[in-house]
């Protein structure tokens, strides 16, 4: 019922709006545009968007603002006159279009060969169902539709599209009737320049990947078919010019490649007037979930004359951990997402005290580093960036889905986290895989394969290659410390016999390492090594942390963000666990040693214990220097197969 009133107000509309004459309907049109571009707010932005990404080194911004208006006046005068163009008596509408190189598509069909239009929606489009078959009458010319919602409506314009004799095929229905049409040599119409959504092809559009239909190129390869551009400008007032290209070369070309020069010749068809194509259609659509195109059926397609450097980037912002662990440990997401498509452009935002370590990380286009405690000052570094498509949030907290949103991204993902749901509109259901626990690298790995992307942990564990030349003794980083607590803490005291142990029985150099809270212990060990230590303990900058570890053959270390590091740069590590869990905060890459012995309340996940520290009391001083000893020869770089180390 409801239908049925809408039905009657759109015919009642009609009446009124047919019984002006065109040209009177025309100026009313581009008046009502310009109120539509007034009051629009929403999609004026997105015809500002999309303008912006068509023109963007070609059109200051002021002439891109008047752009959007005059398509909004152009846009409303073409919709109006539509109305009675579709009702006119055909002699008189075809008097209000010219046509400029037809004669392309008569030699073809004269010749017995089909052909297949590539339609736009620039101008007047309806009046290619009207004004086609007055033009090549002598043969089946037909068009794919999609039906209106409102089955009324739908029937009503079926009628209006199909009086000069075009046939119409339901896109439902699939493909057949329109191949045995062009079979018998017809013609067919194909408006190819939407987006086309999962069952599109992404090739570039104006240099950047949009999803687009194949379907010109499918029908062509299938029937023989020529392919010829056709748009439909405005010229004049109630005026309108029919433009016909040259045929594309189809022969040797696959469906892939002819759906790229399809792309080729609208944006040409584009460039000749924008201000009469549809910009309020979110041509270049952000897909979801899967904005990640690896998993898409057709997959993505570039020219051989096209590059991923030559794509506009699809920027992605990734709103990093706020630990140093943490952030190495999600290493091998962000790989993940940045190899999920060619035109990715990858900017970490990281808190300032671990932003440097993200340039160790191959994939990561720009660093942002976030000011501490500022949540203002956050919002503020990102909104200084270039335009986001897309921010990933890896940390699970309120606060930073509170950022994002205050940042204006479009696209926020995320795990639901702390009854934050309402500030991401892509929510990451959590992992539901059955049996032992499982590494944190596969908790951020997931949000990548959410996204698009078949992703495997061991494909992207790699780490920078190490090449020591010793001139001297063989460097040996030590890390005693622990920022989480003293239940992660091996004994300090047990720490310098195993050095001491090493040194004894190879030329060696141990080079503390931690932050200003293991001064303690720093002094400790050095005092009970002397001349074989170097205590930088509570003295580096994350970037100087970073330079010393790569001179280092080895690392010994209890679970601490330097662990992490020491992965990542290609530093062997030996860790000692008690209290936490090596499968779930474990060193990737392989070439690693964990100690660890299982007692009856580990691991506890506390910071410090309260019982008897037993967990840490059963690792010895022997085994660590053994562990040691073996890996020092053969320490150069872990960046092996395996994604997981060895545990003891």
């Amino acid at each position: 019922m409801l239908d049925f009133c809408i039905y009657l107000f759109y015919r009642a509309g009609l009446l009124l709006l047919t019984a002006l004459p065109l040209r009177a309907l025309f100026v009313l049109g581009d008046g009502a545009g310009f109120c539509a571009w007034l009051i629009l707010g929403k999609y004026r932005r997105l015809a500002r968007r999309n303008v912006s990404i068509a023109f963007r080194n070609e059109k200051s911004p002021r002439e891109l603002r008047r752009l959007v208006r005059r398509h909004f006046q152009r846009l409303g005068a073409n919709l109006l006159c539509g109305v009675k163009l579709a009702v006119m008596p055909l002699e008189k509408m075809e008097t209000r279009v010219e046509t400029e190189n037809f004669d392309v598509v008569h030699r073809q069909l004269r010749a017995g060969r089909p052909v297949v239009l590539i339609l736009s929606h620039l101008g007047n489009w309806e009046l290619f169902a009207q004004i086609l078959p007055r033009l090549i009458g002598y043969v089946r010319d037909s068009t794919i539709y999609q039906k209106l919602r409102n089955r009324f409506i739908d029937e009503h314009v079926r009628r209006l599209r199909g009086r000069a004799g075009v046939e119409m095929f339901d896109r439902k229905d699939g493909f057949q009737e329109a191949i045995e049409l062009l079979r018998g040599g017809g013609a067919i119409g194909i408006l190819s320049d939407q987006h086309a959504g999962d069952h599109g092809l992404w090739v570039p559009f104006f240099g950047r990947l949009a999803s687009t239909s194949p379907l010109p190129a499918l029908l062509a390869k299938r029937t023989g078919a020529a392919v010829i551009g056709m748009a439909l400008y405005t010229s004049g007032t109630a005026r309108w010019r029919m433009v016909v290209t040259e045929p594309l070369p189809t022969a040797d070309q696959s469906v892939e490649a002819l759906t790229a020069k399809a792309n080729e010749i609208v944006a040409q068809q584009i460039r000749r007037a924008p201000e009469d194509w549809f910009w309020v259609h979110n041509r270049w659509k952000t897909p979801n979930p899967n904005f990640l195109l690896t998993r898409y059926k057709r997959g993505v397609y570039l020219p051989p004359n096209i590059s991923p450097r030559d794509l506009q980037p699809f920027r992605i912002l990734i709103r990093a951990a706020n630990w140093l662990g943490d952030g190495a440990i999600s290493a091998p997401a962000i790989r993940a997402i940045k190899n999920g498509r060619p035109d990715a452009h990858i900017t970490v935002a990281a808190p300032l005290k671990i932003a440097s370590m993200w340039k160790l990380v191959a994939g990561v286009d720009e660093i942002v580093s976030l000011p501490n405690n500022a949540l203002l000052a956050t919002v503020r570094s990102i909104r200084r960036q270039s335009r986001f498509d897309v921010a990933v949030l890896f940390p699970n907290s309120l606060r930073t889905a509170l950022e994002i949103w205050l940042s204006g991204i479009p696209r926020r993902v995320g795990y639901r986290g702390h009854s934050r749901s309402w500030l991401l509109n892509q929510v990451v259901p959590e992992s539901r895989r059955l049996g032992p626990s499982q590494h944190q690298a596969l908790h951020y790995l997931h949000i990548a394969q959410s996204l698009g992307t078949p992703a495997d942990l061991r494909d992207l564990v790699r780490v920078n290659a190490v090449h020591h030349v010793d001139l001297g003794p063989a460097k040996i980083a030590l890390c005693p410390g622990a920022e989480y607590g003293p239940a992660k803490r091996w004994l300090p005291e047990r720490f310098a016999e195993t050095a001491k142990a090493v040194a004894a029985r190879s030329p060696v150099q141990w080079i503390l390492f931690g932050t200003k809270s293991d001064a303690g212990i720093g002094e400790q060990i050095s005092q009970a090594l002397g001349d074989s230590c170097v205590n930088r303990i509570g003295q580096t900058t994350l970037d100087q942390l970073i330079d010393e570890l790569r001179e280092c053959r080895l690392l010994l270390t209890n679970d601490t963000g330097t662990m992490h590091l020491a992965w990542l740069l290609g530093v062997p590590v030996v860790a000692i666990f008690g209290s936490t869990e090596p499968r779930l905060t474990g060193p990737l890459g392989s070439g690693h040693t964990i100690l660890r012995h299982q007692v009856e309340c580990s691991p506890c996940f506390l910071r410090e214990c309260p019982i008897d520290f037993r967990c840490m009391k059963a690792v010895s001083v022997e085994e660590v220097t053994d562990d040691v000893l073996s890996i020092l020869p053969r320490s150069t770089s872990s960046s092996g197969a395996s994604a997981f180390p060895s545990a003891k």
